[in-house]
């Protein structure tokens, strides 16, 4: 090891492991909350894809969610057989289809989202003191700096 790499302390690996281990707790708990669990994540991240960025092809989406364009079209065959999106002409080329999610779409991941925030909020009302919300809200402000 060189003079100019400094080794990791101790507290960095072991806060680092517990971040982790807590994150995915938290992500896994929220997936069932917000019932995720109905679908894949795949599903899950082009659905909200889709209600945040609008209306996108196939393709387009195949390439903002890093994946090949068949997998992409297994993900909304399926998306589409729940009712979740729609499939409309592009207006400015016959020949391609543009994806938007469905009202039902649009329905599920604001109650997925709501159940969410409802579930969090109300755990961390009755389980912690407000001394620890603060501390919540100042280790995620050195989260978001860390990984800004």
């Amino acid at each position: 090891m060189s003079d100019s790499v400094e080794a990791i302390s101790p507290s960095a690996a072991r806060a680092a492991r517990e971040v982790r281990v807590v994150f995915s707790r938290l992500r896994r708990r929220l997936r069932e909350i917000g019932g995720a669990h109905d679908l894949t994540p795949s599903q899950t991240a082009v659905l909200s894809r889709l209600l945040k960025d609008g209306a996108a092809t196939a393709s387009g989406l195949a390439a903002a969610e890093g994946v090949r364009p068949q997998s992409m079209a297994a993900t909304l065959g399926a998306l589409e057989e729940r009712g979740l999106i729609r499939r409309d002409p592009d207006p400015e080329d016959g020949r391609r289809q543009l994806v938007t999610p469905s009202d039902a779409g649009r329905e599920w991941v604001e109650g997925s989202r709501q159940a969410r925030d409802e579930w969090l909020s109300r755990a961390l009302q009755d389980r912690c003191t407000e001394e620890e919300r603060e501390t919540v809200l100042r280790a995620f402000a050195v989260l978001d700096r860390i990984v800004q």
